[in-house]
């Protein structure tokens, strides 16, 4: 940690830091000119996948807004503030506010997760936790600060239609009334959102201050013909003060830098990554290898080894792709494993027969020593969202996949829409439900493991087909809204329509999979045994050898009766070495025969 002391953990934390990834997209690098943003939700057991609608809401003059504790596990919020889905069930109790903010007169309509997604007006947030070299606690939990990068990413959504003017709000509140990370470790203890409309896109970093009761953050503007990834570690790199078109900041970024001797301004711009990063956590690559995935599947070749990311400027901030990016080639950067490369998860004794490239977790599992690698597509996805921010059509969509990327359908939801489809607002993970597309897609993800790169094919070939209905169904009210004004009613109805017909689907693939790959059998006929490469690294050839072939070694007595029995015994194959066998212990003057 340097000259600089990580804080103590929390006596009482947040779940697990998040360990998600981001991508932006610049609209000059799509396809269709919109703007992209998208996260992976890599949390750990027990989160909240629900998908949620908030409502926009109008508030007397000097109103305050309550903030609220993010536990980020399930229930992730109970309380009549953010409507109707998050409203008190049966033995609940509604969360108390630790603090309070000065509220504004109007606020809009949301889709919210653990994060904010998009808000009515097309303004998109996706979020990844970071490293950083301080930390604070909450108000009410042994500090002062008051707003977390949840509360933050829901008042960016609730307050602004622009992401620079999004920055500009959450950052000042931020300096106001302090910030505090998913954890108070180094791991989690600071925070990346990307922040997006549909003209222009931000990579947003933020920290504690070293007191805890203020922040530091700076941002930076994605060019439009650039992409760029951050994953769980900070990518902006020498800050230019003067240009305030393409860096946003807080005064804090220097002046803490100077007063900490973290950087002399007679020594050139300041670095922010190697200022305020604490590296990589987890392990070496943690970071980098994703970042390295991500940029290979945007078709640049970039290193794969390093020394230490956070001094190394080894990948960009952002870069321009070979080619121009589609939502759905967003959606497969999510289910990546480096196939082809190697570093190929499928590949290996760790992804055994069937090719399985998930890495069940070790933590207090085991004393051996080592690390997995880290993937892009992960199996403790609690959701990975995509938004499509733009202003033809419907305007902005949201595709939402919950659970792992690799098993899920990313599912449309038009930003303008004022419903969740009750399936995908029903997600308690300790509950299965039928109702609950979460548990559709986390049921068939789990069974695919049986025979994971066979029954992969049939989940595949599922999800593309009703992706690519997705996509039909987003053209079809496209077109409708370029000819006329469209009821949002209509909106929601023929969304939720679909999310039936897409839960539905999936539910009824668990049956297929098992009937299909049963006992070791491809549709209980051809048996479909293991790879031959599989079987000679578990030593399948050292097993217990064939059972013995020939007769006894020698006639039990050396009389002409006993040696030809013994010879008769003798099989076609190899018959001379038997013969030879049986006749091996009598002398020929014993024998009256000859063989």
């Amino acid at each position: 940690m340097g000259t600089i002391c990580r804080l103590l953990l929390a006596a009482v934390a947040l779940s697990a830091a998040s360990a998600c990834t981001d991508l932006v997209v610049g609209k000059k690098a799509s396809s269709d000119g919109s703007v992209i943003l998208s996260q992976s939700d890599d949390g750990e057991s027990g989160a909240d996948a629900r998908l949620c609608w908030v409502p926009a809401k109008d508030h007397a003059p000097g109103s305050l807004r309550p903030v609220f504790y993010d536990t980020e596990a399930y229930p992730r919020f109970v309380g009549y503030e953010r409507g109707s889905c998050y409203e008190p069930k049966p033995g609940e109790k509604s969360y108390e506010p630790i603090g309070h903010i000065p509220e504004v007169n109007h606020t809009y309509a949301y889709f919210d997760s653990t994060f904010g997604q998009v808000n009515e007006h097309g303004l998109g947030v996706a979020e990844t936790t970071c490293s950083g070299i301080f930390g604070a606690r909450a108000v009410g939990h042994g500090g002062k600060a008051l707003l977390s990068i949840d509360s933050l990413s829901r008042i960016a959504l609730q307050r602004e239609t622009r992401a620079r003017a999004a920055v500009q709000t959450i950052g000042k509140l931020a300096e106001e009334h302090g910030f505090y990370g998913a954890d108070d470790s180094f791991e989690g203890g600071s925070e990346s959102l990307m922040i997006g409309d549909p003209d222009e896109a931000f990579i947003f970093h933020i920290l504690a201050d070293p007191g805890g009761t203020s922040a530091i953050w700076a941002a930076q503007r994605v060019p439009d013909d650039h992409v760029g990834v951050v994953a769980n570690m900070f990518v902006i790199r020498e800050i230019d003060f003067e240009d305030r078109e393409n860096f946003l900041f807080s005064e804090s970024v220097r002046t803490v830098a100077i007063e900490k001797g973290l950087w002399n301004p007679k020594h050139g711009k300041l670095d922010f990554t190697k200022v305020y990063s604490d590296g990589e956590y987890a392990h070496k690559f943690y970071s980098g290898r994703r970042m390295w995935g991500a940029y290979r599947r945007f078709g640049l070749a970039l290193p794969d080894n390093y020394t230490d990311l956070r001094y190394e400027a080894v990948y960009p901030t952002t870069a321009k792709p070979a080619k121009p990016v589609d939502v759905r080639s967003v959606f497969s950067i999510y289910r990546d494993f480096y196939e082809g490369s190697k570093f190929d998860m499928t590949k290996g004794l760790a992804a055994g027969p069937w090719g399985d490239p998930d890495r069940w977790k070790t933590d207090g599992v085991t004393s051996a020593k080592g690390s997995w690698e880290r993937s892009i597509g992960i199996f403790r996805t609690t959701a990975t969202h995509v938004v499509q921010t733009r202003r033809t059509g419907q305007g902005a969509m949201l595709w939402y996949g919950p659970h792992a990327a690799a098993g899920t359908v990313f599912f449309p939801v038009p930003a303008r829409a004022t419903a969740v489809p009750h399936q995908y607002s029903t997600a308690d993970p300790q509950t299965l439900s039928r109702e609950s597309a979460y548990w559709a897609h986390r049921y068939v993800y789990n069974i695919a493991k049986i025979k994971y790169s066979h029954a992969m094919q049939d989940v595949r070939t599922l999800q593309t087909q009703l992706e690519t209905e997705a996509q039909q169904l987003v053209a079809h009210w496209d077109a409708q809204a370029a000819q006329r004004k469209i009821d949002v009613e209509d909106l929601n109805a023929a969304y939720a329509e679909f999310a039936t017909h897409v839960v539905q689907s999936y539910w009824k693939l668990p049956d297929k999979i098992v009937a299909k790959y049963a006992d070791g059998w491809l549709d209980d006929g051809k048996p479909m045994g293991y790879p031959d490469w599989w079987l000679k690294s578990v030593g399948y050839s050292l097993g217990p050898p064939p059972p013995p072939k020939e007769p006894p070694l020698t006639a039990s007595l050396c009389d002409d009766a006993s040696v030809r029995g013994c010879i008769s015994a003798c099989t076609p194959r190899g018959f001379a070495a038997c013969a030879a066998r049986c006749t091996g212990v009598c002398h020929a003057d014993q024998l009256s025969f000859a063989v």
